[in-house]
């Protein structure tokens, strides 16, 4: 299966841009993950890009966790915090 294809499949089940998840990926190299309006700047913009709303206390949550350094490193623990109501 080449790149694109894959990708493509991304793009058709999320409905997302690879273009825009690469451009924001770009965007956040150099970003200061200690900072909380930067934080939740790229967690208004990964709610935006999906088009999916955060509630505040998700948003709380994932802000908390992010600059505590308390945030899951693993992909399938990201996906359960993110889920979790």
């Amino acid at each position: 299966m080449s790149g694109n294809s894959f990708f493509g499949m991304i793009e058709k089940k999320t409905g997302v841009k690879m273009m825009e998840v690469l451009k924001l990926a770009n965007s956040l190299k150099n970003a200061n993950f200690k900072d909380e309006q930067t934080v939740r700047g790229v967690i208004k913009q990964v709610s935006k890009l999906a088009n999916r709303p955060v509630p505040k206390e998700k948003e709380d949550q994932i802000v908390k966790a992010i600059l505590t350094n308390n945030m899951p490193t693993d992909f399938a623990s990201l996906i359960k915090m993110m889920n979790k109501k």
